[in-house]
């Protein structure tokens, strides 16, 4: 750990509430039941995943149905690219171990995450058949490596997926962007597509499916399985160009804030119920977290302002 690595005031305390479960044990034994035998049926399958889109996208689907899981998304988000084109760069915000599933769904592609989501039990292996490519978020050494490869990976014409947030935050949008993979897509010349990950409970908002803090694979998995009427919503923006030439710290602060406030426009197209008893409604530190205002248009030093809110610019801040 170093002063640099991603840190959130999320916590199983002061963020999960008591919104969890519903589901009756004999329906929860069930979903452990589909989810051990999905997850067996997509491991045993030989090859990797990442090679075969359609068939990524199934898989996270059937994961999610499992689980009872609705997905409420718009169909696989096949990038439209000329021959010869970088690869999208596709950013969301994290709550969830469910965020990698919800997204393969929907954008099967592979995925950048730190290194320890490898050792999660049932996700890592997927993600792993999925072509993730794992990073030391704590490794700033690496960090320049780190983003040479990302923006190699742009460079063949195909998309990744990535959390800028770099840890978890108990509901969208949640933090600041950190830069590293935006400076990649600046030099790949790469679009950027932000996905914004909204979870609910009977169509209220719901901290049940957060994965924050010491929180443990186990439990939440628990909890997921337990909680009747869990919906994942999906919301895409528009495709991000380049900002205007500059500076390239001041290019990459300033993607990487309009990235974030696409992310929490997104967020907001979510339709939520509110005002009824027993509601689920997040109370945590991230609860208070406000999308940051629009600009208006051509004002690139109001994202740059936005994002300096993340700390003093010293090289390629962290992924």
């Amino acid at each position: 750990m170093n002063a640099w690595s991603p840190a959130s005031p999320c916590t199983t305390t002061r963020c999960l509430g008591p919104d969890a479960g519903g589901a009756s044990p004999r329906e929860v034994l069930r979903r452990y039941a589909a989810f051990a035998a999905t997850v067996a049926g997509v491991l045993a399958r030989p090859g990797r995943l990442d090679t075969d889109p359609v068939r990524l996208s199934a898989a996270a689907r059937a994961v999610l149905a499992a689980l009872a899981v609705t997905l409420d998304a718009p169909e696989p988000l096949p990038e439209p690219r000329a021959a010869d084109a970088p690869g999208t760069l596709i950013v969301a915000n994290h709550v969830s171990w469910l965020d990698v599933v919800a997204l393969l769904a929907v954008a099967p592609a592979p995925l950048l995450a730190k290194r320890e989501v490898g050792d999660w039990p049932v996700v890592g292996p997927l993600a792993r058949r999925a072509g993730t490519r794992f990073i030391d978020r704590d490794g700033l050494r690496r960090l320049p490596r780190t983003v040479a490869d990302v923006t190699d990976h742009l460079r063949t014409g195909a998309p990744l997926v990535v959390f800028p947030q770099g840890t978890t935050w108990c509901s969208a949008p949640g933090g600041a962007f950190r830069r590293a993979t935006f400076e990649a897509a600046l030099r790949a010349g790469a679009p950027v597509r932000p996905v914004a990950l909204v979870y609910t409970r009977d169509g209220r908002p719901t901290t049940a499916p957060a994965f924050v803090g010491d929180d443990a694979f186990l439990p939440s998995l628990h909890r997921v399985a337990r909680t009747e009427g869990l919906t994942v919503h999906v919301r895409t923006g528009p495709l991000l160009a380049a900002p205007p030439p500059g500076p390239a710290p001041q290019r990459r602060r300033a993607l990487a804030a309009a990235a974030r406030q696409a992310v929490a426009e997104a967020a907001g197209r979510v339709p939520v119920r509110s005002g009824a008893a027993g509601a689920a409604v997040p109370t945590g530190p991230a609860a208070a977290v406000v999308p940051v205002r629009r600009p208006v248009p051509g004002t690139a030093p109001g994202l740059v302002r936005a994002a300096r809110a993340g700390g003093p610019e010293r090289g390629v801040r962290g992924v």
